[in-house]
């Protein structure tokens, strides 16, 4: 290329990005989703096929992590800015050191349930898995906490069953189906698949607050925003932005029925079922919050349940009031 073309293409190149937007640094933003095609982390991907991220001036790259523990992982080690995962998190993660907070509170119920395999008609209760082994995400992952509250609970110490991390779907699918698993927890779409082919049954509900309440003593927020306390205090500006995006898109979810939802999703989400999605969608969506703030007493739920089993707490005192924030979801219009 000889010197006049280098100058043109210069100064053509500068006219360019002179009347272009400019796109701050501080709005590009990874978050990693604890399994994008899971209905209780729904309101991500809705958000991305809304538009809402880029209305707000963000580009957001989400990335698919099928376990909630392995997404934390990759925010701690500054792999991505923010998570799409439970809340429990936060709060354990402070009896480590680890100051993270949730910025905006998507569900006040986990959506998950226990299911138990169609082989093993004797069990009745949780009880009744004592010397078992039972599916979850990730060890560290939430399932794995509801789990094992849910198994001290019924009188079963820690130690005397298995947790086996199986991740959702196909996986789990298959870890029931070959009898690595005579039990597990999982959400949606994965329970309309078991429950479809009869292979299995729901012992614990956990799909609604009213039933969460029942079987965990209170309500307990799970699928949220969360980040490092440390970034959100240095980036606040593009945090609101997020949290103007994920509050219109529970608004939109609180007002839209479960067809129209559905529709908006990939296609690949209903896993051949799109009645099956919509079905579970409209039973389900009532989990999620309508304005993305922080459910009373849910904070108090989750530490007595992370308590009740996780060595973690022993002697430590948690300021739960560090674990989230309505800053940002109070100020969306």
């Amino acid at each position: 290329m000889n010197v006049r073309r280098k100058l043109l293409l210069s100064a053509s190149l500068a006219t360019l990005f002179a009347v272009a937007p400019a796109v701050h640094a501080g709005d590009k933003v990874t978050l990693m989703v604890g399994g994008y095609e899971k209905q209780i982390y729904l309101p991500a991907k809705l958000a991305e096929r809304l538009g809402y991220f880029k209305e707000e001036g963000l580009e957001v790259e989400l990335l698919n992590e099928g376990a909630g523990v392995d997404a934390e992982n990759e925010m701690l080690a500054g792999a991505v800015q923010g998570v799409v995962g439970f809340y429990d998190h936060c709060v354990d993660l402070q009896t480590k050191g680890k100051q993270v907070i949730s910025v905006v509170q998507l569900s006040h119920a986990p959506g998950e349930v226990e299911l138990i395999s169609n082989k093993y008609p004797q069990v009745k209760s949780m009880a009744d898995m004592r010397g078992k082994s039972m599916g979850v995400t990730g060890l560290g992952s939430s399932t794995n906490f509801l789990t094992q509250y849910l198994m001290v609970k019924a009188g079963v110490p820690l130690g005397e069953f298995t947790t086996l991390p199986v991740g959702a779907g196909t996986t789990f699918i298959a870890a029931m189906q070959q009898d690595k698993i005579q039990g597990g927890m999982t959400t949606e779409p994965t329970i309309s698949r078991l429950l479809k082919t009869n292979e299995a049954r729901v012992l614990v509900d956990l799909r609604t607050p009213e039933k969460t309440k029942q079987a965990l003593g209170g309500t307990y927020p799970a699928a949220s925003l969360y980040m490092s306390a440390d970034w959100v205090e240095k980036n606040k500006p593009t945090v609101q932005k997020l949290a103007n995006a994920f509050v219109k898109t529970l608004r939109y979810i609180n007002t839209h029925g479960a067809e129209e939802i559905a529709s908006k999703m990939p296609s690949d989400f209903y896993v051949g079922d799109k009645a099956g999605y919509v079905k579970a969608l409209a039973d389900g969506k009532g989990m999620f919050t309508v304005d993305g703030v922080m459910p009373a007493g849910g904070p108090e739920t989750v530490l007595s349940v992370l308590s009740t089993f996780s060595k973690n707490f022993k002697g430590k005192t948690v300021d739960l009031s560090k674990t989230y924030t309505t800053e940002f979801v109070k100020k969306v219009k």
